[in-house]
């Protein structure tokens, strides 16, 4: 059973006192092990402004992408389980806590915070065409990968360090697309993932574009399905496998050391 719980915030020039509410928040109701967040291109002073909470905050001069974000903060975690949560705060500390619940029990190895299940309580502010956008990859995305689920790429997901250790070396979107390629693997390995509703309350200042995020996200589930054929060593997608491109964790290990990181608490 898993006990200890790190958390990342992978955060792309985020609103200060935004994220340091909901870091504040999410230190209070989960009592982590560790906060960290990982700091893509911030802008002036945000850096300091972020110094008081109780968190880790590693920076870098550029944008990764949140896939590689994520991965780099899950790669310096030393917990038992780990969770990462979109910076924007749509999903609350509460529902955090009943995403990472089934991991932390050991009844899930993986577990993804769903705003489109049929129990979730979403407050939303997408405009219908968002929606639709998401609805339609959520359908597509059923229909081609192992992980039978109503949401995809709702911005909480937690994992277990054992589990993580299994996935990790087949990651390779540095984007959005992450998050599928993250459950597809999982799934394609056998992993127990749990789907829990949430709370939820989608956030003005999105960084995501509906058009341009949402086709490279398509073009990652497909990406994410090959790979999951891969690992289940489907003859045909053998045949079809170029071989080319690192894992996001080799990446991380050729740039380590080139932003600046905060102190841990």
């Amino acid at each position: 059973m898993s006990s200890s719980l790190g958390i990342v915030v992978p955060a792309f020039r985020p609103d200060a006192e935004r994220l340091g509410r909901y870091v504040r928040a999410l230190d209070e109701r989960l009592a982590p092990e560790t906060i960290r967040i990982e700091l893509d291109d911030p802008e002036p002073g945000v850096v300091d402004a972020l110094a008081a909470l109780p968190a880790t905050v590693h920076a870098v001069d550029r944008r990764r992408g949140k896939g590689a974000a994520v991965t780099a903060g899950f790669e310096a975690l030393a917990t038992d389980a780990y969770v990462f949560v979109d910076a924007d705060g749509a999903t609350p500390a509460d529902a955090v806590a009943e995403v990472v619940a089934p991991v932390l029990s050991g009844s899930a190895d993986v577990a993804a915070g769903s705003r489109r299940h049929p129990d979730a309580t979403v407050s939303d502010h997408q405009t219908v065409f968002r929606r639709l956008l998401g609805d339609g990859f959520a359908w597509l995305a059923r229909r081609l990968l192992d992980a039978t689920l109503y949401d995809y790429q709702c911005g909480a997901k937690a994992i277990t360090a054992d589990a993580w250790a299994g996935v990790r070396d087949h990651l390779y979107e540095p984007g959005f697309a992450w998050d599928i390629e993250f459950l597809a693997v999982a799934a394609a390995l056998d992993y127990r993932i749990a789907e829990v509703p949430v709370a939820w309350e989608d956030k003005p200042g999105s960084t995501v574009s509906p058009v341009r995020d949402t086709l490279d996200m398509a073009r990652g589930l497909f990406v994410a399905r090959h790979r999951a054929r891969l690992i289940r060593e489907d003859r045909l997608h053998r045949l079809l496998d170029r071989g080319d491109g690192a894992a996001l964790v080799a990446s991380e290990r050729s740039t380590d050391g080139d932003g600046t990181g905060g102190d841990p608490r």
